[in-house]
């Protein structure tokens, strides 16, 4: 499907998040407007508190807006309503975070497992894996995996459940250049082969050259959207 075909994943109205801590009134996002296709891969940029993470948390239904609004697929994704909001969170939505969070006492196999059994229509865990290239670690502990090989599991623990969309804190944050370009080649697999609309928060500016669109936040604003006409390769990026 060409970019001009493909539908909308998100759009997104006005949306504004404030935080009250007493006295104090934090503005996260302000009046924020976006359209993402299906199948996108994005890199979001930005200083810390520029509100990257809150964007991330609102579109995956984490977190819910003070004002403005979100369509996923055309459909307004609704703050009242915590039942629909848990369901799409449940069937559409895959997290990846920088800190793996898995459970220490369950196998690769069992970590991926955990998803699988909420959702209608799972992928194996061990085709999950393999999707991520750890079909040799079915059977480690985290405790025998590498960082990266950690957070390839928390990526197929993520992807098993088939989500259309995939949201990605970074990802790469706590780990080596050439673990996370392996990391990186994972989560471009992944939104190739299962055309997965992926949205991946970074400080490495680098890492924009291998998405459709990069997105730069500043003030809880974005401030350029940016379409490459030539996406690189994990391989390609220059760190």
């Amino acid at each position: 499907m060409s970019p001009e075909q493909a539908t909308a994943a998100f759009e997104v109205e006005g949306l504004s998040k404030v935080y009250t801590m007493g006295e104090v009134r934090v503005q996260a996002l302000d009046d924020v407007d976006l359209s993402l296709r299906d199948g996108d891969f994005v890199v979001l940029l930005g200083a810390s508190g520029s509100g990257k993470s809150t964007l991330l948390n609102l579109l995956g239904g984490l977190d819910t807006p003070s004002s403005g609004r979100i369509l996923y697929r055309g459909e307004v994704l609704d703050a009242d309503d915590e039942t629909a909001l848990t369901r799409y969170r449940r069937h559409h939505v895959g997290f990846v975070f920088q800190f793996y969070n898995l459970i220490p006492s369950l196998t690769a196999r069992e970590n991926v497992a955990l998803v699988t059994e909420i959702v209608d229509n799972p992928l194996p865990p061990e085709e999950a894996l393999a999707l991520v290239g750890l079909e040799h670690r079915l059977d480690h502990f985290p405790s025998q995996l590498s960082g990266g090989e950690q957070q390839r599991v928390a990526i197929a623990r993520a992807v098993a459940k088939r989500p259309a969309v995939l949201l990605c804190d970074e990802p790469t944050g706590a780990l080596d250049l050439a673990t996370g370009v392996v990391v990186l080649k994972a989560l471009a697999q992944v939104n190739v082969e299962m055309g997965t609309t992926t949205l991946v928060i970074t400080h490495n500016a680098s890492i924009a050259d291998m998405a459709d669109v990069v997105l730069h936040m500043a003030d809880g604003r974005i401030v350029s959207s940016e379409r490459n006409t030539r996406k690189r390769s994990p391989d390609e990026l220059k760190w």
